[in-house]
């Protein structure tokens, strides 16, 4: 493109009453977002179930149906009793297992001993049987002593020493079979402990509280009904988090897909999400879709808030930008005014995307640069201009 430079003699100035008949603007750097617009109701991202901890009967109900509640509030008190009374029972049988535990390793410790003992007396019997045989193998040598004699003293040492393994042998059975009980008691007795922690858990949550700040959806059971452990009590939201339910004009449905970037307007504040699950149904010319913040715990929501939506097609980021306005025409080409040492010249641009309230410049101007927005015969009537080429 050729450049055309219009020089305007008369100095711009932030006093001149000409400066003051123009719009100008000063070029920035910025975000330019074309969107089409929609509309959003906050809403939980999340509820919340609770479940009853124990069988037990449903004492009182603190809160209605619809009431705010904050987290750890009481929302329903259980009656105790019947799982105090299944604790009781359960330490009842831990102490008669423990008790068993220390006459098992009572008795283990006594036979130990009888054992140790009757290994003692056959090694002194053995020894006695070693000492009689030698004895009387010198007496056999001189004819002392007859050799039957001597023959039933050897079987008699061969029968001691057996009778030793086999006693070894069989009192290492009988210790393994002592340890395996203890083992066994033990495991009885820390599975007991397992579940006399799970019910005295069950106990201290016999209060049902809400686990986090929320509205009450529904409440299953009346005062004085029996409920059943892991039964359906209480139905609520979750207002720790939120989502948007959006809806926007079926015209723009071709552009509405999951994943879609949406900005959230909150008093002039955007946040921002992405189109989440879209209804395939079609309501008073209407789609509707949920929105998932980023920051879906901002304060700035709160439960059945109004906002605006605005829905993107596309979007550059950290851009050059001036405020659309009537210099700007069709197309991508443009010329526009530019004051330099209070001076309007005449600058030949190139833009991007545009948008009602932006334009991207991708060519011919800098950021700081100070723009008439006004059209360009606004300027010819208000000055007598000198075409330099």
């Amino acid at each position: 493109m050729a450049a055309i430079v219009v020089v305007v003699f008369i100095p711009f100035t932030s006093d001149s009453s000409q400066s003051q008949d123009l719009q100008i603007v000063e070029v920035e750097i910025g975000k330019v977002i074309n969107s089409f617009p929609g509309e959003g109701i906050v809403e939980p991202q999340s509820e919340v179930i609770i479940l009853s901890p124990a069988a037990s009967i449903i004492k009182e109900i603190l809160k209605e149906v619809g009431s705010h509640v904050d987290a750890g509030e009481p929302i329903i008190i259980l009656d105790p009793t019947p799982i105090q009374a299944e604790i009781d029972n359960i330490q009842d049988q831990l102490e008669v297992k423990q008790n068993a535990l220390r006459k098992n390793q009572l008795n283990a410790r006594s036979v130990k001993v009888d054992l140790e003992y009757n290994v003692q007396v056959k090694n002194l019997k053995i020894a006695s049987l070693n000492s009689d045989l030698a004895d009387q193998e010198q007496l056999l040598e001189v004819g002392g002593i007859s050799p039957a004699k001597f023959e039933k003293t050897r079987q008699e040492l061969e029968l001691a020493e057996k009778d030793l393994l086999m006693l070894k042998e069989k009192n290492y059975i009988r210790l393994q079979q002592l340890e395996a009980d203890d083992v066994g008691l033990r495991l009885q007795i820390e599975m007991q402990e397992k579940v006399l922690a799970a019910k005295e858990e069950a106990l201290s949550k016999m209060i049902i509280r809400a686990p986090s700040a929320g509205i009450i959806l529904s409440i299953r059971g009346k005062v004085g009904e029996k409920v059943n452990a892991d039964r359906l009590l209480v139905e609520m939201s979750d207002l720790s988090t939120f989502k948007i339910q959006g809806k926007v004009d079926d015209d723009f449905s071709d552009h509405l897909k999951t994943g879609t970037k949406v900005y959230v307007v909150i008093d002039n504040q955007k946040l921002t999400g992405v189109v989440g699950t879209v209804s395939p149904v079609i309501r008073d010319r209407k789609i509707e879709f949920d929105v998932n913040l980023q920051e879906s715990n901002h304060f700035k929501l709160r439960p059945n808030l109004n906002v605006n939506l605005e829905i993107v097609r596309a979007e550059r980021d950290s851009v050059l930008r001036i405020v659309n306005g009537p210099v700007i025409g069709r197309g991508r080409e443009h010329q526009v005014y530019v004051i330099e040492s209070g001076q309007a010249v005449l600058h030949d641009i190139r833009t991007g995307l545009k948008t009602n309230e932006f334009v991207e410049i991708v060519e011919g101007l800098e950021e700081g640069d100070r723009i008439i927005l006004s059209d360009n015969s606004s300027v010819k009537e208000l000055h007598e201009l000198e075409l330099q080429r």
